[in-house]
This record gives C-alpha cells, structure tokens and sequence, in this order.
C-alpha cells in the first residue's frame, strides 16, 4: 500500500461505529440518556425535561433503552403506580460520550 493512500473500511455488521449507532442512533435515545444520567428519574420528570417528545415516544424510547439494557425500569405496585428509570452499567458508559457532545455543543451553539 502507498503512503498517501486511504484504507477504506465497509460499515458493515463488524464495524464499531455501526454497532454503536444501532444502540444509540435513536432521535430521542441521547436525550433521555442525558436526562437521566447518574440519577433516578420517572416518566414524569422526563417528559417535562425533554419538551417536544410526544408521550407515545417516550414510552417507545424507554422501552427500548430497557430491551438494550441502557436503562432499567423499576415497576412499584402502587396506586397510582410509579415507575423509575435508572441508567445500567452500559447507560453509565454512554456518559462520556454524551459529554463530549455537550462540550462540542456548547461550543458551537449557533
């Protein structure tokens, strides 16, 4: 291979970027990781905190952050019931990466 040339590598299934967009590729996934963070939040507090997601979506988003095990969901039988949303070790992992995109945005608010 010359020096100056370029390797191309496909995105295809073994491509690490590819894989990590299939976890948080989402519109809202960044948002609601964001908003959770290090805390516990219910479902609540983060459709107040995320203004412009529609209830449906949410529900959608959360449930599937669960299944990817991102998030975890706690169910308490009470009435009315309560609900709690905890990042998981995998979720907690996403946060440096969530700040290197508050830091960029930050910096480039237009």
């Amino acid at each position: 291979m010359k020096k100056n040339e370029i390797k191309i590598v496909p995105c295809d299934d073994s491509c690490p970027v590819n894989a990590s967009l299939k976890l948080l590729g989402g519109k809202w996934t960044l948002m609601i990781l964001f908003q959770i963070n290090d805390s516990v939040m219910r479902y609540g507090e983060l459709k107040k905190a995320i203004p412009g997601i529609s209830e449906k979506m949410l529900i959608q988003e959360l449930n599937m952050l669960v299944e990817k095990k991102l998030v975890h969901k706690t169910a308490y039988a009470e009435i009315p019931p309560r609900v709690e949303y905890r990042l998981t070790d995998l979720g907690l992992k996403t946060m440096p990466i969530i700040d290197k995109l508050v830091e960029f945005g930050l910096e480039n608010l237009v």
